[in-house]
């Protein structure tokens, strides 16, 4: 059997029920699906230690995913459509072959790190290489993932309003959760049966490209995909921890140059001119000429340099970013980069970064690795919709306090930039209920 098209979605739908990228920046969707290509891509690689998110769902909803890329290779007048999955994942993918549409397949990934970064689920199943500075379109490639596909399907019938999550690590129950956008991730986490250690620290997104959260008071969001819980003195709350005068004093006194950073990273493995070990050389010498730091620029900001490849435990990644703020600021750019794309032919292979060799490295191995997708009540009386929850500007609130709302009710919307919507997606409330607050930052809703 295969999967059937459901009722046909518009972009202007997609954008009306406010879809956007469930994980990372949070880019429009409707954005990429106004483009053309000839390929559109599921990224399920999922590649964050401890996070299950995609597979779940993948596998409670695999004829709405399946619908929701039919659909975008509808819309951008793709011919192939690809899902990247882990080949670990048996029984997910014998569950998606009997329904997959016409046009599309499976591509079986390495269990590695980072292969759900685009850039390498673009050439690990196309071959493709997307040149320094680029994105997936420029090799006539679309990549959303797999929550996003779901929601694809589901624009015409419903707005964004839940978010799947996994919560890991240091609870007593890993689980995958649909929870209300907007509740705590505290609420997240007592759901998952609570923590297991005393003071808990909150990893939001994933430990390699996640980021500490101290305020666990703090909102989920329609790009929150996991929640992993550590002790208060695990390396990586601690690698976090570190501010960045001690990451470049202890860069610059250790660095001994032995390149590892460079051999091992994933962008310059694809032929792209980003070489960690030569910015960790800015660290120390007043050298800001191409070599050093404009390449940086083509950073992805994996976190593989500086948590995993670096023998000395530096942070070369950290330095990246701080050149690319900089070269921002000062609008420099290299305009003509060196781009090498056969050396993703010699090398990639044989150097990707396994991920229970990571898992090892990171100290992760003593915590369960499974999450479950579970149906379990999160306490959603009150929640607080943030304004900003994707790429571009921050929404306009179009509720005031007193107001009574439904769930599924626009309750912000992208503003205007010169007669026209700016980059962005509305936003909905989450809950029935009544507003009590609303600033520049967030609309909060209480149950009645």
């Amino acid at each position: 059997m295969t999967s059937t098209l459901m009722e046909q979605v518009t972009v202007a739908q997609v954008h009306d029920a406010g879809v956007v990228g469930a994980g990372g920046a949070g880019f429009p969707t409707h954005v990429k699906l106004a483009a053309k290509a000839d390929t559109v891509l599921i990224n399920a690689a999922e590649c964050e230690p401890l996070l299950h998110k995609d597979k779940e769902v993948l596998r409670a909803f695999p004829d709405q995913v399946l619908n929701g890329l039919a659909q975008a290779m509808r819309l951008v007048g793709a011919s192939r459509g690809i899902i990247g999955i882990k080949g670990k994942y048996h029984d997910v993918i014998e569950l998606l072959r009997p329904r997959l549409p016409q046009g599309v397949e499976i591509v079986s990934l390495p269990d590695a790190y980072p292969s759900g970064d685009e850039f390498m689920l673009v050439y690990e199943a196309t071959g493709r290489v997307i040149p320094p500075g680029g994105i997936p379109l420029h090799v006539g490639a679309v990549v959303i993932n797999v929550e996003t596909a779901k929601n694809v399907a589901e624009a015409a019938a419903q707005p964004v309003t839940e978010k799947f999550l996994t919560v890991a690590g240091a609870v007593h129950e890993p689980v995958t959760l649909r929870v209300p956008i907007g509740v705590t991730l505290e609420a997240c986490v007592e759901a998952a049966d609570g923590p297991t250690v005393s003071n808990p620290q909150y990893m939001v997104g994933g430990v390699m490209m996640g980021y500490l959260e101290e305020n666990h008071q703090a909102l989920v969001d329609k790009t929150t995909g996991g929640l992993i819980v550590l002790p208060d003195d695990h390396v990586v709350v601690r690698r976090r921890r570190r501010d960045w005068a001690q990451i470049a004093r202890i860069g610059r006194s250790a660095c001994d140059q032995c390149s590892y950073c460079t051999e091992l990273c994933p962008r310059w493995l694809l032929g792209h001119p980003i070489e960690p070990h030569r910015a960790m050389r800015s660290l120390g010498f007043n050298l800001v000429g191409e070599a050093n730091v404009l390449g940086t620029s083509f950073c992805c900001e994996c976190n593989l340099c500086s948590l995993y490849s670096c023998p000395e435990d530096l942070d070369p990644r950290n330095v990246c970013v701080q050149n690319k703020r900089r070269l921002a600021s000062e609008k420099r750019r290299w305009e003509s980069p060196p781009f090498v794309p056969e050396r993703a032919e010699r090398h990639l292979k044989n150097r990707r970064a396994p991920t229970a060799r990571l898992m090892r490295k990171l100290g992760l191995t003593h915590f369960t690795n499974r999450g479950p997708l579970v149906e379990r009540a999160v306490s959603a009386r009150r929640v607080g919709i943030k304004l900003k929850q994707h790429v571009g500007a921050p929404c306009r609130p179009v509720v005031s306090v007193g107001d009574n709302v439904l769930r599924g009710q626009v309750v912000g919307v992208p503003p205007e930039v010169n007669g026209k919507p700016a980059l962005g997606a509305p936003v909905h409330s989450s809950i029935d209920g009544r507003v009590t607050a609303v600033d520049d930052a967030v609309i909060w809703i209480s149950a009645e």
